[in-house]
């Protein structure tokens, strides 16, 4: 019985940081995770990827302020998933302009 309680109590706290994660985290990370994959395949120009990495850590210096306190207000996360969303219909556009890498 103390080998299951054991095993329950160390699984949870092995999964517990997975649970927490944050979706807009989830979602910065599939961000940059198609910046990489556009510079990879040629989609995106020296430029274009310099300007959407630039766009990126404005986000993460705008979620870092908005957690200085402890706490994401509604307003706050708001105003981040507005600026997530312009940022995704950004790579979007920029992978599909037809602009290539030379």
């Amino acid at each position: 019985m103390r080998k299951v309680i054991f095993s329950l109590l160390l699984g949870g706290t092995l999964c517990a940081p997975l649970l927490a994660q944050d979706p807009a985290d989830q979602r910065e990370q599939n961000q940059r995770a198609r910046i990489r994959q556009g510079v990879k395949s040629g989609e995106l120009t020296r430029n274009e990827t310099r300007l959407l990495r630039k766009k990126e850590a404005r986000i993460r210096i705008l979620e870092r302020k908005a957690e200085s306190d402890g706490a994401i207000s509604r307003k706050e996360a708001l105003k981040l998933n507005r600026f997530l969303a312009r940022s995704s219909r950004d790579i979007r556009k920029q992978k599909n302009d037809k602009q290539d890498r030379n």
